[in-house]
């Protein structure tokens, strides 16, 4: 029997710097035992996510996973470009903690009660490669609120920055200091792929980092423990 499943998320979901984790995640199971719709938009906050969910309730799929909360975290940080932000994503409020799980609490309502799907948050991947630098501080707090909400609303909480950090740990990299990814280091990589062929596990790889690419966008590294994290909790594989 194949499961339905729609991903909800930023451009780590839409995989257009990233390497595609629903690509992975569908390789781990049987031909046809999943069937994945991508319903990820670049540099959505929580609150573009309730903006755009019409089109997963019109087609409710069996399970939903939620990945967002990335660019919320990132707003944090000393440095990210808020005002352009808001202005670029029309944000009617200033980014931050309660507005972040105030928008993700109705994101989760509103699919409770316009479908019968499982839901399933994620919690973020790492920000940056130091466990215990501010980026990666800032993920694992945001990714405490989605614990929170998971709880208070009653759906499943997926570990992934748990799971991240500990790949982390356990791979000890050089302390590389975090950088905000402007636009001109997004074209960057763009540029690198389609001019120098370089895929983005070789970015990833002459910068020294060991799950992005730019310490936002995943590697395969990196979207692989998405993919894994996701699968656990998915139903048992057919067959």
């Amino acid at each position: 029997m194949t499961t339905r499943v729609a991903c909800l998320g930023d451009s780590l979901t839409r995989a257009q710097f990233s390497v595609d984790y629903l690509d992975l995640l569908e390789r781990r199971r049987p031909p046809g035992d999943l069937r994945l719709a991508r319903f990820g938009v670049n540099g959505d906050f929580a609150h573009n996510l309730l903006q755009r969910l019409d089109a997963v309730v019109t087609d409710p799929p069996d399970v939903i996973t939620v990945l967002i909360g990335t660019n919320d975290a990132r707003a944090s940080l000393a440095g990210y470009p808020v005002e352009q932000a808001m202005k670029r994503k029309r944000l009617p409020d200033r980014p931050s903690p309660g507005w972040f799980q105030q928008c993700l609490g109705a994101v989760v309502a509103r699919l409770k009660a316009e479908t019968d799907a499982t839901v399933t948050l994620l919690s973020l991947p790492v920000l940056g490669q130091q466990p215990d630098g501010p980026a990666a501080l800032a993920s694992r707090a945001y990714s405490r609120l989605i614990a929170e909400v998971a709880a208070t609303d009653g759906v499943a909480y997926l570990p992934l920055h748990e799971r991240q950090v500990e790949e982390l740990r356990r791979a000890a990299p050089p302390p590389t200091p975090y950088r905000e990814a402007t636009p001109a280091a997004v074209i960057g990589v763009l540029a690198q792929r389609a001019v120098l062929r370089r895929g983005l596990d070789t970015i990833s790889r002459r910068r020294g980092l060991v799950l992005t690419t730019d310490h936002i966008h995943q590697n395969s590294r990196g979207a692989s423990l998405i993919a894994e994290v996701v699968d656990a909790g998915l139903p048992p594989r057919s067959g």
